[in-house]
């Protein structure tokens, strides 16, 4: 991920590896990664159960929130691609019955949103 990306709010890939050393505490028995993607500080990572968002909070960064989401309280959620001078992907989720998303988290060009909406659908749609 290019620093660049990362100052606009970007998120990048990472890899499986990186996310279960980091954060393999966080998982319960037979829940698997599927994938994850950094946002500066911040990173949220696709899990065969829910999608965990980490929030890395203050200037230091020693306080961090872990809110996990259920992926059956996921109502909707929409995926835009880039486009020609707009270069970064945007996806919004909507938890329960809210009218605004409850998450709205932009991709720079190396990630697939495709593939991010693929792993939605299939956890969400059952």
């Amino acid at each position: 991920m290019g620093i660049f990306s990362a100052i606009l709010g970007n998120a990048g890939s990472v890899s499986q590896e990186d996310l279960l050393k980091k954060y393999g505490q966080l998982l319960t028995d037979n829940e698997e990664i599927e994938m994850g993607f950094k946002l500066i500080r911040d990173t949220f990572i696709f899990t065969s159960k829910r999608l965990i968002l980490v929030d890395v909070q203050g200037i230091t960064g020693s306080k961090t929130e872990y809110k996990s989401i259920a992926y059956k309280s996921i109502t909707r959620f929409s995926v835009e691609t880039a486009g020609t001078f707009d270069l970064d992907a945007e996806l919004k989720i909507w938890v329960s019955s809210e009218l605004n998303p409850s998450i709205v988290k932009q991709f720079n060009k190396s990630v697939n949103v495709y593939e991010v909406q693929k792993v939605l659908a299939f956890h969400v749609l059952g």
